[in-house]
């Protein structure tokens, strides 16, 4: 039986990527309780099939529910592009109608449009989010104009996972991705960081990038979404307890949690393993 009282707002993502998604929602929306949970056992998800990312985010939001969530935003594009629609469509009626799941493809693509100027619009991404054209259908859906040109960027997650980012063997990686999909199409002039670990890679990215070409990483544009979302729904905000807490939880080694999270988050972390239901 699920809870009906207050409590946090979940946060998913199969590593350590959303930790950049859940800061940026911290710092517009630092009164809510929220929770963080990483698969970090079964990372990276993006070369998994649909079905594979599919069930692992499904048992990733039915332990957040039964934490006590009543909203859960899967912090990760590759859940988001693979597995939110299924679990909207087929399994929120099912577990609980008024509980509310939502990604971070559509508030990317709903704000592209008032960024680009050429109309041309670049994502870097992992393979499966790249192959399932997510970036490319929200778009469209909202911004019929909009020319979107995608690169998968393989070896970027590990760069950052092994705290590499900084390396100068990670200029070749990521100089030649950009290289990449400005030969694609030139007249790029916003480039959606379409993972939530490439953020980390900023310093790389902006010194191989020409002029003109703006860099969009997520976590302050889910921040913004979030907040109207919110706002547009009381009903789902008031189910959302106002601690000011967060906690964070792991499939993986506690320690290597918290070492982890130092990179993305700059501050200490307390974190416990939790196992999902197979």
């Amino acid at each position: 039986m699920l809870s009906s009282s207050p409590g946090p707002i979940g946060i998913f993502d199969s590593g350590y990527g959303g930790l950049t998604i859940l800061h940026g929602i911290r710092q517009l929306l630092p009164g809510y309780d929220y929770l963080y949970l990483g698969d970090n056992a079964r990372a990276p998800y993006g070369p998994r099939s649909f079905d594979v990312v599919y069930e692992f985010t499904r048992q990733a939001v039915a332990k957040l529910f039964e934490m006590g969530c009543h909203l859960v935003i899967l912090g990760c594009n590759t859940a988001s592009a693979k597995a939110l629609r299924t679990i909207q469509q087929v399994d929120l009626p099912q577990w609980d109608p008024e509980r509310r799941v939502l990604g971070i493809i559509r508030p990317t693509a709903e704000v592209i449009g008032s960024l680009t100027e050429s109309r041309h619009v670049g994502v870097l991404a992992t393979e499966g989010t790249i192959r399932s054209e997510s970036y490319n259908m929200e778009i469209r859906k909202l911004h019929p104009d909009i020319h979107v040109s995608g690169v998968a960027c393989p070896f970027w997650v590990p760069l950052v996972e092994y705290n590499e980012a900084d390396s100068p063997g990670a200029d070749y990686f990521v100089k030649k991705r950009i290289d990449e999909i400005l030969r694609l199409d030139p007249e790029i002039d916003c480039l959606i960081l379409g993972c939530t670990h490439y953020p980390l890679l900023m310093p790389k990215i902006l010194k191989y990038l020409p002029n003109g070409v703006r860099v969009v990483p997520q976590g302050e544009y889910v921040a913004d979404s979030l907040q109207r979302y919110l706002e547009r729904h009381p009903q789902v905000e008031q189910r959302c307890s106002k601690g000011a807490s967060v906690h964070y939880m792991t499939t993986e080694n506690p320690d290597k949690f918290k070492e982890q999270a130092q990179l993305f988050l700059h501050e200490p972390v307390d974190v416990e393993n939790v196992a999902l239901e197979r």
